[in-house]
């Protein structure tokens, strides 16, 4: 990994690090329910680092990367007003719900406009269910009339509301998420058609557009990438405890099966050996079970490992 995410530096947007203005920003984010939350700093944190791969304090201006961050906080506020039967109902939202549903973007963004503190970042609220080929909502605006934070906040919202466990569906691999994605990224048929039908079609953004921003695409597949060989790394380093601890726990398995056998007087020898290779709370009687628990961890973690190498190389072949 040639670049690295710092979590703790000031575009991050911590709340420990953050000026009064933003902190005042942040705060609507108190009347969401526990999940809508969660997925907002999601949302978040995922547009911070698709902002510095995509470099936009020096493409676009310097300060770029938190204001669109502040904006990603901002882009679900206003689900604040959607009735909960509806926002954390467990089935799939019917088609009266989900329009109910779409109003978020429209509430959220009067909500900014009336707030003078709120107002410059309303783009991540109306433009975040906007498609580049003219099919999202809430006004169906293509190419570049939708602002460019809110192609970005698109692809991490997608990204993060796909993968993440949510009440109405089940979870959905990291890999089948990107691939979802690079879907969306690919032009459709009806949207084809109904670009050439316009009479002053987008030239800048040409017909072969698909909902979502392919070179954003492209970033999120680097950050996706850096979480998965950052995953791989802390599990290796869990292993290499596994390992020091099942080395403990083999020798003081010796030296039960030892006890196990000794005649009676020889017996409280063996059981010191077992002791001494004891930590707190193990107890001698329980040391087998112990040894095979330990075993059944780092057999299972060896067989997750696999799997995330295993993704980190399909990330790395994956192309929009």
């Amino acid at each position: 990994m040639n670049e690295k995410f710092d979590f703790y530096s000031k575009t991050s947007i911590k709340s420990y690090n953050l000026d009064e203005k933003i902190r005042y920003q942040l705060k609507m984010l108190d009347g969401l329910d526990a999940f809508t939350r969660r997925h907002s700093e999601n949302v978040a944190n995922l547009t911070c680092r698709l902002c510095e791969y995509l470099n936009v304090d020096r493409a676009i201006g310097k300060g770029f990367t938190v204001y669109c961050t502040t904006c990603a906080y901002l882009h679900d506020i206003g689900k604040i007003f959607i009735p909960p039967a509806i926002l954390q109902k467990q089935a799939a939202l019917t088609p009266e719900e989900y329009k109910v549903m779409q109003t978020h973007t429209t509430i959220g963004y009067k909500m900014c406009m009336e707030d003078p503190k709120l107002r410059p970042y309303s783009a991540g609220t109306l433009y975040h269910h906007e498609s580049l080929d003219g099919s999202g909502y809430p006004n169906g605006v293509k190419g570049e009339k939708i602002p460019y934070e809110g192609q970005i906040i698109r692809v991490a919202d997608e990204f993060d509301a796909i993968s993440s466990k949510r009440q109405y569906k089940t979870h959905v691999g990291i890999i089948d998420t990107l691939n979802l994605l690079i879907e969306d990224s690919n032009p459709k048929l009806e949207a084809l058609n109904k670009l050439v039908d316009d009479s002053k079609p987008n030239k800048s953004m040409g017909l072969k557009v698909g909902k979502i921003n392919k070179e954003v695409l492209r970033q999120l597949f680097k950050v996706v990438l850096d979480d998965t060989e950052y995953e791989i790394s802390i599990r290796l380093e869990y292993l290499d405890f596994l390992k020091e601890e099942l080395k403990r726990l083999n020798e003081a398995n010796k030296y039960y099966r030892k006890m196990q056998k000794a005649p009676e007087k020889k017996k409280d020898y063996f059981k010191q050996g077992v002791e001494a290779y004891l930590r707190n709370n193990e107890k001698v009687e329980e040391c087998p079970n112990i040894m095979a628990e330990m075993e059944k961890a780092y057999a299972d973690r060896q067989e997750h490992l696999k799997k995330l190498y295993l993704e980190a190389k399909q990330i790395k072949k994956l192309k929009c």
